[in-house]
């Protein structure tokens, strides 16, 4: 990865670390996300008027058909996550991505790792397993039933990794005439499409007067979160064009080490002294990934 490559990755975590403290400290975290699905949909459908549909190739729907559904799961069983456990407990396992995707993508994507960014990646998952690690319970914590929804969270979170990291290599490779960049023409598709899909799932658990609960208390929060997460995918999307999806999403893990501190600081959680160390080490190792890739 180029300086301008990590720098736009490590903005991105510090915003989406930041998104879901804001969920976290929501007092209903589904309805707050449905909150968000709504304003996001509206923005997307506001920019999409200048797109034209057939500007995608075939092979760029059925992706985006597969992002759709990946990234609704994502937001419907984070939000389940949070409202269980802890920020610095499901956060780790949510953002363990790093153990599963170099699996996956190395062959499917036939991307290559150098030996010292394979060394970054696997120090990245040391550090974020360390800090969940450190949990009371230690590694028997993280099957604890209520935390369920953070590993179905992760599996989601590896789905739209490969997803997007596809569509953004096909959206390379296609001749471009829209007056919509390619980045932002496949941001607001996907939220226009993945709040299509999470908005019914979400209604099947909120009452009429849980959405209006979340409406009068969040709108302001809502809205800067949209602005975070948006402003936190677009530069993840941007970096995908160029950078391995491996290293991306390895580097996007120092958004644990964000996570930890605001955990601490504004959620007045309290992890221990190997969580905070784990986080430490996440840094280490996107040094070495910015070194060896």
């Amino acid at each position: 990865m180029n300086g301008l490559e990590l720098a736009m990755v490590l903005a991105s975590a510090l915003l989406h670390a930041s998104w879901s403290a804001a969920i976290k400290g929501a007092r209903d975290p589904l309805a707050f996300n449905a909150l968000q699905a709504v304003l996001s949909a509206v923005l997307g459908l506001s920019v999409l008027a200048l797109f034209g549909p057939r500007t995608l190739s075939p092979t760029l729907w059925a992706l985006a058909g597969a992002t759709f559904l990946a990234h609704a799961l994502y937001y419907y069983w984070m939000s389940r996550a949070l409202e269980r456990a802890d920020l610095t407990l499901a956060y780790p396992i949510i953002r363990s991505t790093p153990a599963l995707l170099p699996l996956i993508a190395v062959p499917l994507l036939g991307e290559s790792l150098s030996p010292i960014g394979a060394l970054g990646i696997a120090i990245v998952v040391l550090g974020v397993w360390g800090v969940y690690g450190g949990a009371g319970g230690g590694w028997r914590t993280a099957f604890r039933p209520e935390l369920r929804f953070s590993w179905l969270t992760l599996i989601a979170t590896v789905a739209y990794s490969l997803t997007d990291k596809a569509a953004m290599t096909a959206l390379q490779d296609q001749s471009w005439s829209a007056a919509l960049p390619r980045t932002l023409t496949w941001f607001c598709l996907l939220s226009v499409g993945s709040s299509a899909v999470f908005l019914p799932l979400a209604a099947r658990r909120l009452s009429r007067a849980d959405w209006s609960a979340a409406v009068r208390r969040d709108p302001w929060r809502a809205t800067a979160s949209v602005a975070a997460s948006t402003a936190g995918y677009g530069l993840i999307l941007q970096a995908y064009q160029t950078a391995p999806a491996s290293y991306v999403v390895a580097v996007r893990q120092t958004s644990v080490l964000f996570a930890v501190g605001i955990a601490m600081f504004f959620l007045r959680e309290r992890p221990s002294r190997r969580r905070v160390l784990g986080a430490l080490a996440t840094v280490l190792g996107v040094a070495f990934i910015a070194w060896g890739g």
